[in-house]
């Protein structure tokens, strides 16, 4: 059993590693049709990340060590956060060893040295992307956490594998808190991940980029890095959100390993077409809010998030 969950887990990362670029072809693939466009090739992202780690790197004369090893630090904490997450199955040995609130902080962690290394150069719009990206963080963890709590409330573990398991042993649970969860995800999911109507992942314009102004300085392995590190962040953050909300298909530790494992491969594949079509279509249909209005679409999610937790006790309460 143990070679089995260490076959798991090293299987689960090289899928994300894999698939993320995927992903998110995927979905710029699903709003070119909605936007009646001509779409770019499924594969394009490995085409853009081959053509990257083929070119040489240019470094600014300015450039520190914390400017180099910054890239390689966002792949490392977004394949180490794939670990973490259970996408495939939840017989981890790396998801028990650190919970959700951990999950979180490897987050963090990726975007203080993404803004540190574009502070570093010096370069206007690289302070500016940084600072713009702080304050989207700093306002969508909160959200973010009282999402999980909400989740976690149900189970009582702040453990996404052990979540997971609860609702397979109960599959007929439903509480309606989940409902203001999920909505309240999905807003954090486009913020955090510098989607519309946040921000958007195309555009160069120097007053609207928040994530794009972080990278103008990053070029050929490093850039490729970054990049296949946003792609990998917004796979575990789609991962994240089938663990909370619909964790059907996904392998549990009584479940056979072979036959597990397929049945998981392809509720993963599932789930991510469909979660690719529904984020063209919200990204389809909403506009680019201002900066200044940030703040209050994430007060929103995090305002849904409570009046969740709050349904939730109040349920609760009311049952006892």
């Amino acid at each position: 059993m143990k070679s089995i969950t260490v076959f798991r887990q090293f299987g689960e990362m090289l899928v994300a590693i894999a698939i993320a670029p995927l992903f998110a072809g995927w979905i710029a693939q699903c709003r070119a049709w909605m936007q009646n466009r001509s779409a770019p090739p499924l594969i394009q992202p490995y085409r853009m990340l081959r053509k990257l780690f083929d070119k040489d790197v240019a470094l600014a004369e300015t450039a520190s060590p914390l400017f180099r090893i910054t890239p390689y630090i966002l792949f490392g904490t977004m394949v180490l956060a794939a670990a973490i997450i259970p996408s495939l199955a939840t017989d981890l040995p790396f998801a028990r060893a650190a919970d959700a609130i951990a999950l979180i902080g490897l987050f963090a962690t990726a975007r203080v040295f993404l803004s540190l290394a574009a502070m570093d150069i010096g370069t206007a719009f690289g302070t500016m992307g940084a600072r713009r990206e702080m304050m989207i963080g700093f306002l969508a963890e909160p959200a973010l956490l009282m999402i999980l709590f909400n989740a976690f409330l149900l189970f009582g573990s702040t453990a996404l594998p052990s979540l997971v398991d609860g609702y397979r042993a109960h599959p007929s649970l439903m509480d309606p808190s989940i409902i203001f969860a999920a909505v309240a995800f999905v807003m954090v999911l486009l913020a955090e991940n510098a989607r519309l109507p946040i921000d958007n992942p195309t555009t160069h314009l120097e007053l609207t980029m928040i994530h794009e102004a972080m990278l103008l300085e990053y070029s050929a392995r490093h850039l490729a890095l970054v990049e296949w590190a946003s792609n990998l962040k917004l796979f575990n953050y789609a991962c994240i959100g089938f663990a909370l909300f619909i964790p059907w298909g996904i392998a549990t530790h009584s479940a056979d390993g072979v036959v597990a494992m397929l049945i998981s491969d392809a509720a993963l594949a599932i789930k991510l077409i469909v979660a690719g079509a529904a984020l063209a279509l919200i990204e389809s249909l909403s506009a680019k809010v201002r900066i200044f209005r940030a703040p209050e679409y994430l007060a929103m999610s995090f305002l849904l998030a409570v009046l969740g937790l709050l349904v939730h006790l109040l349920l609760g309460a009311k049952q006892a």
